[in-house]
């Protein structure tokens, strides 16, 4: 990997895709983990009032935390420890794997930053990777805006209106993508039977795992912790 030049990239552009990244085979024995782990039609674990106002429908699984030890081969890559010493510096935290399941026919998830923008320094850095194609077919392809990770707050809007210059990625099995936790980013809704992605959270030194307790939406920001908004930002009728 040319290191320094994919450092420079994803500070450019706030996200990062490399494709092929991890082995076919790892990606095949953690998708088989993650379908049997959620079955055929997994509940919702969010209060309503969330699903209602972020029209963000997915469901979280944390493999890790329960023990789970083949997730532990992704985050011991030594390319990836590399990749992302480089990006946030020697000193680094890794957070938690959150696996990020969606049911056939919901929204995916609208516009968000993982945490909130108004200080650059503090961030989290997301490393997502797919165990399968994300296709048409299927549909849940992330959208990001290139460079918003410098551009502050999220404006209020529409929770899934475009963006002009927003970029679609497509990931195939085995992609690694890399997101600052600042970047404008959304899912397509889901068309075909279940999407997934894992992703595997780190940050700078000393930023606990509460940097992604408050998420930042077009119509308002919440609390995960206490399943509460904070603060409305929807538009005025």
């Amino acid at each position: 990997m040319h290191v320094q030049r994919l450092t420079e990239e994803f500070w450019q552009s706030g996200y990062l895709v490399l494709e092929d990244f991890f082995d076919s085979g790892l990606m095949d024995r953690l998708d088989r983990l993650i379908c049997s782990y959620f079955g055929d039609s997994p509940e919702f674990r969010h209060e309503q009032e969330f699903l209602d106002r972020a029209k963000t429908e997915v469901i979280p699984w944390f493999p890790q935390q329960e023990g789970v030890p083949a997730f532990d081969a992704v985050d011991a890559d030594p390319r990836l420890e590399e990749l992302t010493r480089s990006i946030l510096g020697e000193r680094w935290e890794r957070l938690y794997c959150m696996v990020m399941y969606s049911k056939q026919g919901t929204n995916g998830q609208a516009w968000h930053q993982d945490c909130p923008p108004e200080d650059p320094g503090v961030f989290n850095l997301n490393r997502l990777f797919y165990t399968r194609d994300i296709t048409p077919a299927i549909g849940g392809e992330t959208v990001v805006v290139p460079g918003s990770h410098r551009r502050g707050l999220l404006p209020v809007g529409d929770p899934h209106g475009d963006f002009a210059g927003q970029v679609v990625l497509a990931p195939r099995q085995g992609t690694l993508v890399l997101l600052h936790g600042h970047t404008w980013h959304r899912v397509l809704p889901v068309r075909g039977a279940y999407r997934f992605s894992a992703n595997y959270r780190a940050a700078p030194k000393d930023l606990t795992g509460e940097i992604t307790d408050i998420c930042v939406y077009r119509n308002m920001r919440y609390r995960f912790s206490t399943s509460s908004v904070i603060e409305d930002r929807s538009v005025p009728a």
